[in-house]
């Protein structure tokens, strides 16, 4: 909760985040080995919030801003929740980053252009906090206050900041019988889960690179068979084989992209690709690469034992890596091509 409302110790529940496939095949147990870069990257947060939250990490110069920050500081204030009645703290703080009236006058703006600035419509929620912890990480880091600054800043967010000047730090346990404090100490704890793959840098110009920079601002997306599409992720489906986790249909309430639904938002619409990764390697199959050709943006195609029906579709993302969507239970990620599928089913690229 924002400013002097302090929020009550919620007790973190892992977000786990499902993951990953082609449409139109059983779901991979390969092996894929994520990269990360300590909190570029960004994962297990709903999709309607990834975009904000990347938008306002990117707003802000100071260096202890990262992704996984705001993500998990957003966890610990609401647990996502943008309904009024799940929302509304005892003490009158509202909507998803828990603003209350008085601090959202100074921070409150119009960012998703809807005509009006709310504490409840998510962009402009995200990008209130984003703003606020921006300008409360540059107080830490100059105040000279012992400690890490991203603690001094949500001690600030919570309690105000006049209470970090009062305690020269964040406030002690003995402070609002803790809260302040546990706050502080579960957000820091919690930001590791959130930390997606990083944020991968492409360069070059040309049909391939762009699609590859255009998937790349996927990168921890959720899996959801059978979702997805060229207008951006939707909710998925399962067919009875595919799409399940622990026994249920997981697709169906994830908000994703499979493999080759991501590789068709990514070209989309300057080449409208076919929906699966059969499909597309039959449409792109004219024009092979081999592996010491690859070039960003080359699709990678892998089918059972090397022959046969392609069941799995990735993007290569230059320096031996792959921009891909695994299978259920995953996220879009980068990994290693030597391991992102079982190798001897790799079956060979294709420049569209």
């Amino acid at each position: 909760m924002v400013i002097g409302a302090v929020a009550a110790v919620i007790g973190f529940v892992l977000v786990v985040t499902l993951g990953i496939v082609a449409v139109v095949i059983a779901d991979e147990d390969a092996a894929a080995t994520e990269t990360t870069d300590g909190g570029g990257g960004l994962q297990g947060v709903p999709a309607e919030f990834r975009e904000w939250i990347l938008k306002a990490d990117a707003a802000c110069k100071e260096p202890a801003m990262v992704p996984s920050l705001l993500a998990a500081q957003l966890y610990q204030e609401s647990k996502f929740k943008t309904s009024r009645e799940e929302a509304t703290s005892h003490a009158g703080a509202q909507g998803p980053a828990q603003f209350m009236p008085g601090t959202w006058a100074t921070w409150g703006r119009d960012a998703d252009g809807n005509g009006e600035a709310s504490p409840w419509d998510i962009g402009d929620a995200v990008m209130a906090q984003g703003r606020m912890m921006c300008s409360l990480l540059k107080q830490a880091r100059t105040s000279g206050y012992p400690g890490d600054v991203r603690a001094l800043a949500l001690a600030g967010y919570n309690a105000g900041w006049g209470r970090v000047e009062e305690f020269g730090g964040v406030p002690p346990k003995s402070f609002a019988n803790g809260e302040t404090y546990n706050y502080v100490r579960i957000i820091l704890s919690t930001m590791k889960r959130f930390e997606g793959p990083g944020l991968l840098q492409v360069s070059g110009s040309g049909l391939g690179a762009d699609a590859l920079r255009k998937a790349a601002t996927q990168l921890g997306t959720p899996y959801a068979y059978g979702g997805g599409g060229p207008g951006g992720p939707s909710v998925g489906f399962c067919d009875g084989t595919n799409g399940y986790k622990d026994g249920k249909c997981a697709a169906s309430s994830t908000v994703g992209f499979d493999c080759s639904s991501l590789t068709q938002y990514a070209y989309w619409p300057k080449l409208k690709l076919p929906r699966t990764a059969q499909a597309q390697y039959g449409a792109t199959s004219d024009r092979p690469v081999s592996r010491t050709q690859l070039k960003p943006g080359d699709l990678l195609f892998w089918a059972h034992g090397g022959n046969g029906f392609i069941y799995h579709v990735a993007m290569y993302a230059g320096d031996g890596n792959v921009l891909h969507a695994p299978r259920t239970g995953r996220h879009v990620e980068l990994a290693p091509l030597t391991s992102a599928m079982p190798q001897g089913d790799y079956v060979g690229a294709t420049r569209p």
